[in-house]
């Protein structure tokens, strides 16, 4: 298996093996819409699940339980004291339980502390209460919003002057929020607290897509670079040759990365119970993975698109064609470049290995 793995990068990276991805950019987009348009329904309906952190109120931690962790009790002894609340219950590590209510008096405090205390039989000292006014919680969601923003705008610019070029950062920015929009979404969908952490993976998973879409662009640079000096090949499909020999390396990285948060995942949530562990792992495994499929997917054929309108490109791509067209007609097979696959089918413009790669100037000496 590892040799064919191996066998198969290798003819994705020559050329002898190639994927239409681009070709096929408009599924793509389509599959990519549809989803976005899921996550966006579910951020309105059910909508996110703000933590105490960032809508303020008063939180219980009883540790030390020796039975039953009974989170319906719990709830039944905070609505004795706050018949209109309707708190929040979760599981702490083995034995512990965490309650998040609205704002409650310092009177109303002290007595679900020793309801708390009388309920699952602990002493005073194993029940801590925390109190978050909304002013802060206002502050932290002011200040994560804030951060999003500079992150996407740091990156705008970096890329801009890194490939000399807007239309790739612009591919980037969409893809981003793809990835974005997606995770927060399916946060949203679970149901899950979105807290700190929660925010700390959104960040996390943004600089990982980041970084495996300007792999996949710089191999896109590399070999567009000639793209108007040559005949045979559009920028198209150029481009979609850099996606299928950086294929196998988003691959190899997405899979190392989602291993140990996986695992993360599962202790988070399986073994510990709600906590930081879970919170940030969830993020960081859904948006680890739609970035992954963004950077191949997603990001390059925007680029195409954006790169497509510009009136040289489009120029060369109508010069290309119509070369082959016309080698075609007059059976002329030096003018049109084809590989014949297993199908048996010819078809023209299809890359051609290492003849397909940009070819460089020899320094002079």
């Amino acid at each position: 298996m590892a040799v064919g793995f191996a066998q198969w990068g290798n003819d994705l990276y020559t050329g002898r093996r190639s994927y239409d991805i681009v070709g096929h950019r408009k599924w793509f987009y389509l599959g990519s819409i549809v989803v976005v348009l899921l996550s966006a329904v579910l951020l309105v309906t059910p909508g996110l699940n703000p933590g105490i952190e960032f809508r303020g109120g008063s939180e219980f931690v009883v540790s030390g339980i020796a039975g039953d962790r009974d989170q319906q009790l719990a709830i039944d002894t905070v609505q004795s004291v706050a018949p209109g609340e309707s708190p929040e219950v979760t599981n702490l590590g083995s034995d512990s339980l965490r309650i998040q209510v609205a704002e409650l008096t310092d009177e109303q405090v002290n007595r679900v502390g020793d309801a708390l205390q009388e309920a699952f039989e602990v002493t005073e000292d194993e029940i801590t209460t925390q109190f978050v006014g909304p002013t802060w919680g206002a502050d932290v969601s002011r200040k994560a919003v804030t951060g999003i923003g500079v992150f996407l705008l740091f990156v705008a610019v970096v890329m801009t002057f890194y490939f000399r070029n807007w239309r790739m950062a612009l591919a980037a920015l969409i893809a981003l929020g793809h990835d974005l929009v997606i995770t927060v979404g399916l946060y949203a969908g679970i149901g899950w607290e979105v807290t700190p952490a929660t925010v700390i993976g959104f960040l996390t998973i943004l600089g990982y897509s980041i970084y495996d879409t300007v792999v996949v662009f710089d191999k896109v640079r590399e070999n567009t670079a000639d793209t108007l000096d040559q005949s045979r090949f559009t920028y198209a499909e150029k481009a979609n040759l850099a996606v299928n020999q950086t294929l196998v390396r988003s691959i190899n990285t997405s899979v190392v990365a989602l291993l140990p948060v996986s695992a993360i995942l599962f202790v988070g949530a399986a073994i510990l119970g709600a906590g930081t562990l879970r919170d940030i792992a969830l993020a960081l495994f859904v948006g680890m993975l739609v970035g992954a499929y963004s950077s191949i997917f997603l990001a390059t054929p925007l680029e195409v698109s954006l790169r497509e309108r510009e009136p040289r490109i489009k120029a060369h791509t109508a010069k290309v064609l119509a070369t082959r067209a016309a080698g075609s007609e007059s059976g002329d097979g030096s003018a049109t470049p084809v590989v014949v696959h297993a199908a048996g089918q010819l078809r023209p413009g299809t890359h051609l290995g290492q003849a397909a790669q940009p070819k460089r100037r020899k320094s002079a000496r």
